[in-house]
């Protein structure tokens, strides 16, 4: 047996897998970055289940450069709870409020408890994703109201009138944090028809959110769907 023929054959093999590792080694460390660099879940302080990748596909407003990383959002967990309403229930509802502010569960237990009730049954939708035509009549609405300290869904001026785009609009007051705004119009408290409630859930497929200050409230979140 030649060995001198066989070290040469192992030395070649050696170099080759070099080779190969080196010629790689950018695409796995690129794989390895956008790993790291996937937006964290909104909902992944109540569940880790929610830091799994394929729950990102929700996030459809990521890209969208007009709208705040608020607003974006918002968007996000409105399309987790239609895509995924039961462990939404779960992992989510079921811890929100505190269990030791008895004063909110008994202010809101039955918008609460037909919330729960209503995604537990529910079937899946289609996420939403961002339109510009929703994001510019959500956005005046939201500026103006804003100044004026107005509330409801008519439209003053002639700008936000010619802007307006929408085929179901909710509208919240008081609230900044995006988990705090999607939540309240779904349990919709002091709604008797639940509207927010049904709009937020029905079968649409675009949406445009703003976020603005308000003059009496604070804040003031629009949200046109079409």
């Amino acid at each position: 047996m030649n060995y001198g023929i066989l070290k040469k054959i192992d030395y070649m093999k050696f170099i080759s897998c070099c080779f190969i590792l080196f010629k790689y080694l950018p695409v796995f460390c690129q794989l390895e970055n956008v790993s790291a660099d996937l937006p964290i879940s909104p909902l992944a302080a109540y569940n880790t289940e929610w830091k799994k990748k394929e729950y990102s596909y929700c996030n459809t407003a990521a890209g969208i450069a007009y709208l705040s990383a608020k607003e974006k959002e918002v968007i996000y967990i409105i399309n987790l709870v239609r895509r995924y309403p039961l462990l939404f229930v779960n992992t989510v509802l079921s811890r929100y409020p505190s269990v030791s502010d008895k004063e909110y569960l008994l202010k809101n237990k039955t918008y609460y408890l037909t919330l729960k009730n209503t995604l537990k049954k529910m079937i899946a939708l289609p996420v939403l994703n961002a339109d510009n035509l929703c994001y510019e009549s959500a956005n005046c609405h939201a500026m103006e109201s804003g100044k004026s300290g107005y509330i409801g869904h008519s439209r003053v001026s002639k700008n936000c009138k010619e802007k307006k785009h929408y085929m179901g609009e909710c509208c919240d007051y008081g609230n900044s944090d995006p988990l705090e705004i999607v939540l309240s119009l779904l349990i919709d408290e002091g709604v008797p028809s639940l509207g927010h409630r049904k709009l937020l859930l029905a079968d649409y497929t675009k949406i445009g959110v703003s976020i603005k200050s308000h003059k009496t409230y604070g804040d003031n979140t629009v949200i046109d769907l079409w």
